[in-house]
């Protein structure tokens, strides 16, 4: 996540907080060998509303709450706050939209960049995405040969719409185009 705005201050009080990322499609396995890390990670969909999105994460044992929010191109609004893990819970368990969606995110490094490799279980099990995120949004990124398509800013690789594809729904309150 990178911050831009107004003029810089020491307190970067007019700053927003940024996420530049693209997004593709994952082919074979080959990654795997070039694993460094993984994680384990929960969400949850609190509200969505207008291109607004609140969710609740729980990665490995460290909670979170992220409000994200479209803006032109490749950036989006992002602001993520620590939790206590039980807040994290009883909003997964009470609070949510739909179930939770479950993942394993790999840490793949390829040509200078960190790639994130989401491997999903449950409900979007055998979908698999490579992200990375960018400084900006003019940035090159050296494509690795694992990846296919590239499905940066596709409604259709959203996931509520993936989840709703999956369940049969076409309720509007939960799709985001």
């Amino acid at each position: 996540m990178h911050y831009r705005g107004g003029m810089a201050s020491a307190e970067s009080e007019k700053s927003m907080a940024i996420e530049i990322e693209r997004k593709f499609l994952v082919r074979g396995d080959s990654w795997r060998s070039q694993v460094t890390g993984q994680q384990e990670i929960r969400d949850g969909l609190i509200a969505i509303a207008d291109g607004r999105k609140v969710r609740v994460r729980i990665c490995d044992q460290r909670a979170t709450l992220t409000v994200k929010s479209r803006t032109d191109g490749l950036a989006n609004a992002e602001f993520e706050y620590e939790i206590p893990l039980a807040d994290a819970e009883e909003l997964m368990a009470h609070h949510c939209l739909r179930a939770g969606l479950a993942k394993t995110r790999y840490i793949v490094p390829h040509g200078g960049q960190t790639w994130q490799i989401d491997v999903y279980t449950g409900i979007l099990a055998g979908v698999r995405l490579a992200e990375v995120e960018l400084p900006s949004e003019t940035t090159e990124v050296a494509l690795p040969p694992w990846v296919g398509r590239e499905v940066t800013g596709d409604p259709a690789y959203k996931k509520i719409n993936m989840v709703n594809a999956r369940m049969g729904s076409s309720s509007k309150a939960l799709h985001l185009a």
